[in-house]
Order: C-alpha cells, then structure tokens, then sequence
C-alpha cells in the first residue's frame, strides 16, 4: 500500500508551511498554484506567539532572523512628521515584531526547505472538485481530472475553490477597511523605523522599511460604501488619490510614488469565518479558512501554526482505515478553533475607533498613544500585539522513517 497522497491548493505561506509538515509525515504532497511562477515581494510581515515555536521545529529560525526587515520600532508622527509616540522593539511581540520579514522572503525560505518528493506546480488551478467518500476528484484546469486521499485548500482570502466546495459554511465579515500597498523609494528622511500618521476623514498613511533599500508604503481609509478591491486598477488609483489629496505628511509623496510602481495592490479587510473546515477528503487552512485581517494580525503566524498542527494529527492517523482522516481533520478544527476565534475578536469599535474622523478624534487618539508610549505603559501597549499565542501544547509530529516508494 502506497503513501497517502494531498494535493494542495495554494504556493504561499499557508500551502507550503502544510506541504512542508504533511511530506514528513510521510505524504505524497503536490502544491498546485495559479501564478506562473512563484511570487517573491509583497509587504512586511511577522511571526509571532507560537509561530515562532514551529518556526523552530522548521529549523527555520536563523534564516528568517538574518532576513528580517530591519524594522527598529513604531513611530506616530503628526501631520508635520514630528513624533508623537515611539515603540522601539523590547517585546518579541509589540507592535513591531522581533521577527519582521518580507511575505515573499518567508514564503521562499519555506520553499527551499521543502523536501525535494515534494512536487510543485504552477499554472494551473481546480476547476471542480467531486467528493466521493474516503477521497476526491478534482478538475484542473489542464484538463486533467485526478484522484487524491486529501485535498487541502490554501488559496486565500477570496478562495473560489473554497467556495465551491463549502458553499453555505462560509460567511464573510467586512470591516470597511481599504488598504492600498506598495513599493516606492527610499529617501534621505527615511529611517529604520516603521512610522505612522492617522489623518483626519478616517485615513492613515504609513512607511516601513525593507531590506532592500526601498519603502513599503500603505494608505488605508474607512469607508460605507467603496471597496477599491472590487474595481479597475487605474479606478482605484483615481479614487485613493482623490481620498489622500489633502491628507497631508507624506500622503503626496506615497500616492506619487504609487504611480510609477509595478506591486501596487488593494485590499478590502474582509474576516472569514466558516460552520466547518472540512467535509469528506476536503479541508481549508490559513486565510481560505479563517482570514483575521491585519486588524486581528498574525495571519502568517497562524498560517505557519495552521500547516503544522494539520499535519501533526495526519502523522498521528492510520490513514489508511476507513474515517482515520476524517478524524484527523476533525481534531486540527478542535485545536485551532480556540487561537482562531480569539485572533478574529476586535476591540469593540474596531476599525472605526483606530481611524477618527475629526480634529479632535485624531487630537485624542494622539494623546492617547503619547501616553501609551512613556515607559511604564509600552509594555501594556505592547500586548496588543500578542497574538497567535496557544495555550494549548502543540500535537507532536511523528515523523515517517521512510516513505513508500513505487
């Protein structure tokens, strides 16, 4: 009898962490995914809580360590750029991470750590998916039609193969929030720290520094009634540029820059919750299952702590008895839920209280992090950045001595 066999849908961080994890447990693991090739860049991103623990069990620590962003804290600064309130790095989990890195940099550290039976595939993706009992069919877009013990689903926020597959179990919880990333360069004014300004009319424009000599900048607005993720490019760049106009601090110069740079993308915060992870040979993980947002943070923690903890109940299983993987999958919901659920809980308010609207909702805000800032309350403040932290001791892993060869 042959390995047990998961097809992955999904390259980036929650796929591979799976693929990663699911190989040493003695899987066939192949990851199919839509892009042509692998996708290196996008924004700043962190690992915290107990992500860092799997990131240990990875052997992954030390080359995420040297490719960190060289991010040393977080500043607030007025509309005249002068400091409101400073953060410097004195957590492992505050506002800025001690593990800052690049999306793409920790997706491609995860990629050349995986074992070389693990098989990658891009351009393609699943056009149906058909359940049958202890396994799954599935439709490419190739044309081929293939038959796999597991299929994981680790597409994103906006999977669509999700939701083919799970229909009414998914529900969506938009928070209002647009976000615009993008590269632009680096000035002489520019710093190693991550610098943040909140306009008045809910918007705010932020600058973090890489480790490529550039700036990862952002805009973000409230708003009712427009979602920039749902038009044309070229619209949304027409409409954030009449939204920051007269913003103010570097809002001209991050628009400007926009412009003229090649990875500039929008995003509508939208929450994902879901009555199930599974059904039948089917299961979801990282964002396609439970996206928290920037605002509940830790999403590539949990991505990380998702692709361990659903091979870890795998390795535990005898897969090859009838209902063994079902009850596998069943016991990853059980000790994820928990993390999930309280990653997903926002302060109430949020985001509206982060992004005032007045003079004097930006005046209070200002004053509030200027207090938060003085020595005996940073490490208070800084616990709003303890996220992806489990109380629960992680599954152990049983590593398979050797795969079965045909």
């Amino acid at each position: 009898m042959g390995n047990p066999k998961a097809l992955i849908s999904g390259g980036s961080i929650a796929g591979l962490s799976t693929a990663f994890w699911l190989s040493q447990a003695g899987w066939d693991v192949t990851v199919l995914e839509r892009a042509e090739a692998f996708r290196d860049g996008g924004q700043n991103i962190d690992v915290r809580g107990t992500g860092r623990e799997v990131l240990r069990k990875m052997g992954l620590e030390d080359q995420v360590r040297a490719n960190t962003t060289t991010e040393k804290g977080t500043v607030f600064v007025n509309e005249k750029g002068k400091k409101v309130g400073a953060f410097p790095v004195e957590d492992s989990d505050g506002m800025t991470a001690e593990l800052e890195i690049l999306r793409g940099d920790l997706a491609r550290i995860v990629l050349e750590a995986l074992p070389d039976q693990v098989e990658l595939r891009y351009s393609d993706w699943i056009e149906n998916v058909n359940e049958r009992g202890e396994q799954v069919d599935v439709t490419l877009h190739s044309g081929n039609i293939e038959t796999w013990d597991l299929l994981i689903i680790a597409e994103g926020v906006r999977s669509k193969t999700r939701d083919k597959v799970f229909h009414h179990e998914v529900s969506r919880k938009e928070l209002r929030l647009n976000i615009a990333y993008g590269t632009i360069p680096r000035s002489s004014q520019d710093d190693d720290w991550w610098r943040w300004y909140t306009a008045t009319e809910r918007r705010q424009v932020s600058l973090r520094p890489d480790n490529q000599g550039s700036i990862r900048a952002m805009l973000a607005f409230s708003s009712d009634d427009l979602n920039l993720a749902a038009i044309p490019v070229t619209q949304a760049q027409s409409e954030l540029r009449e939204m920051f106009a007269d913003a103010g601090w570097e809002a001209e110069r991050v628009l400007d820059g926009f412009a003229n740079s090649e990875d500039v993308y929008f995003d509508y915060l939208t929450q994902i919750m879901m009555s199930t992870w599974s059904k039948g040979a089917v299961c979801v993980t990282g964002d396609a299952a439970w996206c928290v947002t920037p605002l509940g943070g830790g999403g590539s923690s949990l991505a990380l702590i998702g692709g361990y903890v659903l091979a870890a109940f795998l390795s535990q299983a005898s897969v090859h008895e009838p209902g063994s993987i079902k009850s596998a999958l069943k016991n990853y919901e059980d000790w994820m839920r928990p993390i999930i659920e309280d990653s997903q809980s926002l302060p109430p308010g949020a985001p509206n209280l982060f992004y005032p609207q007045s003079k004097v909702g930006v005046s209070t805000m200002q004053t509030m992090i200027r207090i938060a800032s003085l020595a005996p309350f940073r490490k208070l403040a800084a616990r709003i950045g303890h996220v992806a932290r489990s109380k629960q001791q992680l599954p152990e892993m049983i590593i398979a001595k050797e795969k079965v060869t045909v």
